[in-house]
């Protein structure tokens, strides 16, 4: 597998947000996002195999795995990652785009997936079917640059009732929309939804890498 980085640090966003965890960070990514505040994963990297991440983990102890990336979706490897990982008894969680099925994923993997609004130049990559398997357990996360950003996800969440289904997460572009408004237009619009902040830009700086 092509590997970024892994580190030990806190879950930054989601339902599980402030939670100890190892994250595992991907190399590459087939998506484009005007805002991406990970570009930096889209080369490089270096090529670890399986048992190599699994020992990496374990020297870090987090009872908590997110794969992320870049696109971890398209590391062949993953999906026995991810359950290597959970049958050491690891919560395991991966965040991907909304661009690619996750059915090769273990049923116990935690979904949270980045549903792609007009604003990121990529939201003709969202593949609807995977919002139609996503459980409570699961998140959908909408990521808002602005109030055209909002109205489109307020719309999605209502016309899918995602509120039904599970998690639905808020989240704006950090430094671009202010939160405060985000939420006066939540409340305005009493979306089911939860405001997602990137904890991490907030504890360190923003640009800080591996925290």
């Amino acid at each position: 597998m092509r590997i970024t980085e892994i580190y030990l640090s806190i879950q930054g966003e989601t339902q599980y947000a402030g939670l100890p965890c190892t994250l595992v960070r991907t190399t590459g990514c087939d998506l484009r996002c005007v805002y991406c505040d990970s570009a930096f994963a889209f080369h490089g990297g270096t090529d670890m195999s399986v048992d190599a991440i699994l020992a990496e983990v374990r020297r870090l102890a987090a009872p908590l795995v997110l794969l992320t990336g870049g696109e971890p979706m398209l590391q062949r490897e993953l999906p026995e990652l991810a359950r290597l990982l959970l049958a050491q008894g690891y919560k395991v969680m991966i965040e991907t785009s909304g661009a690619h099925a996750l059915d090769s994923l273990p049923a116990d993997v935690v979904r949270v997936v980045d549903m792609k609004t007009p604003a990121s130049g990529e939201s003709h990559r969202n593949r609807w079917e995977v919002l139609a398997a996503l459980r409570p357990r699961d998140a959908v996360k909408f990521v808002v640059a602005d109030e055209g950003d909002y109205n489109w996800a307020r719309d999605v969440i209502r016309e899918r009732e995602l509120g039904r289904s599970t998690e639905v997460l808020l989240s704006p572009v950090h430094g671009r929309l202010d939160p405060q408004q985000l939420v006066a237009w939540m409340l305005r619009d009493r979306v089911p939804a939860r405001l997602n902040l990137q904890l991490h830009k907030y504890i360190w700086d923003p640009d800080a890498r591996r925290v």
